[in-house]
């Protein structure tokens, strides 16, 4: 099927808005985290959001964590959502925006914890904090999903991973939207989707990797969750589009999961571009209801 309208013009105005100018080139990466270092962007929840979703802010660990419940109650259990932007950017609207769909669809808690950027935070010290703030919100509101989109789907796997193994807590859903899986880039198939991809890029990439990284090397689960050991982990929904250097790695993670026993649905966006689930597109409205979906069965089950 052909991707609707709305989609089919992402590619183009993408690249006309240079969105993948930090991620083409070393010295643009370089750039940007210096700029984003010297001049933090904002964390707080847009002004207007949905008005069956009540928003708050605690801190948890010194970090801030906005709440989102919906005001009509009967929330159960909690999903934590960690935010993607290349370990660099911070929490934006349509973070606040999926976060409220599923607070209020799921009737749910949601989470969404403002960490460390780069180069101040690195995998080995934020990953482990995100599984204890799992642990901190099983803790108090029972069952608990972890959500990740981009950088913060590497961040959900990694965190799962280390529960399952360090504190043997198998999570009833995680939902992974376009997640970096293997921070090598290795994988032979990006060659051929790079040319379709009006985002991402290798080069500019490396270079937020080394710094995400610090003294883990690139092979370690924490920060490749894909060369991490499966089996063992609860069911896993993945979104990844087809013009996403992302896809070939979500691809091995689905064959790798599925291989190791794990409950695995991989859902490919043909002609989509990188994190569909977050657009303002047709595409992207199916994809959060199906997450949705997929967290009130995890939440609410028996």
């Amino acid at each position: 099927m052909s991707p609707s309208v709305p989609s089919s013009l992402l590619p183009p105005l993408l690249r006309l808005a240079r969105a993948n100018r930090v991620y083409s080139s070393a010295a643009e990466a370089h750039r940007h985290v210096a700029e984003r270092a010297g001049h933090p962007r904002p964390h707080d929840p847009p002004r207007r959001l949905r008005r069956d979703v009540a928003v708050s802010t605690t801190r948890w660990a010194g970090w801030p964590v906005h709440v989102l419940t919906p005001r009509a109650g009967g929330a159960r259990g909690a999903v934590v959502h960690v935010h993607g932007g290349g370990w660099v950017n911070e929490v934006v609207h349509h973070h606040f925006r999926f976060a409220a769909q599923v607070a209020a669809g799921a009737r749910t808690t949601v989470l969404l914890p403002v960490h460390p950027l780069v180069p101040r935070g690195t995998a080995g010290a934020v990953v482990p904090a995100v599984a204890d703030l799992v642990r901190s919100a099983r803790d108090e509101h029972g069952p608990v999903c972890l959500s990740g989109d981009s950088a913060g789907g590497q961040i959900a796997l990694s965190a799962a991973l280390v529960l399952r193994d360090e504190h043997g807590v198998v999570l009833p859903r995680t939902v992974l939207v376009s997640p970096a899986l293997d921070l090598s880039l290795a994988n032979p198939g990006i060659d051929a989707v790079q040319p379709a991809d009006p985002w991402l890029a290798r080069e500019g990439t490396r270079v937020l990797v080394e710094l995400w990284r610090g003294d883990l090397p690139v092979g370690d689960p924490r920060v490749s969750p894909l060369a991490g050991e499966l089996g063992g982990l609860g069911p896993l929904t993945v979104f990844c589009g087809t013009r996403d250097i992302l896809l070939p790695d979500a691809r091995l993670l689905a064959e790798r999961a599925r291989a190791a026993g794990v409950d695995v649905e991989l859902h490919e966006g043909r002609g989509l571009v990188h994190v569909y689930p977050l657009t303002p597109t047709p595409e992207g409205r199916a994809a959060r209801a199906a997450a949705v979906a997929r967290f009130r069965e995890a939440v609410h089950a028996p």
